[in-house]
């Protein structure tokens, strides 16, 4: 079976769509109250320049709208920062100063070991698991539980 189109039609759509001039009420309502909210975010934002009426915002909704913004010729105008639109007025706060200094930024005293019990070495039980060997005092020279751990390793 072949896939072709029946002689006389086409695919290519020349028509323009129709221009639908005659809206409900319910919907120039609900644009009306869409445009006042665009508009109110338009002046919070403050680019006033970009609030439309009601005719521009239903163009707008639908795709039709061109901007009729001022174009200045910018090759005659240097560019430069005129600063920000909305001025405010905040009081100045001084930044905190901590009264020791850099004591945070010290350098850290070494740890040593001061309990009573005797540390004899370390041994390895498992892979790279580092393990503390005491003397006790039953056993002084730690020799019983270093025999404990290897015998450990090795089960």
């Amino acid at each position: 079976m072949t896939m072709h189109l029946a002689r006389g039609l086409s695919t290519i759509n020349t028509r323009k769509p129709k221009k639908k001039t005659k809206y409900t009420k319910s919907q120039i309502e609900k644009w009306t109250v869409e445009m006042k909210a665009y508009n109110k975010r338009m002046r919070q934002i403050h680019a006033h320049d970009l609030q439309m009426t009601l005719d521009d915002y239903i163009e707008y909704i639908h795709g039709r709208y061109k901007s009729k913004k001022k174009t200045e010729t910018v090759m005659n105008m240097p560019w430069h920062y005129s600063g920000p639109t909305v001025v405010r007025d905040v009081p100045h706060i001084p930044s905190y100063v901590s009264k020791g200094g850099f004591e945070p930024c010290t350098k850290k005293e070494p740890m040593q070991y001061t309990g009573e019990r005797r540390l004899v070495g370390i041994a390895t039980m498992h892979k790279s698991n580092m393990v503390p060997i005491f003397a006790d005092d039953d056993d002084k020279t730690g020799k019983k539980q270093a025999t404990e751990i290897a015998t450990m390793r090795r089960n």
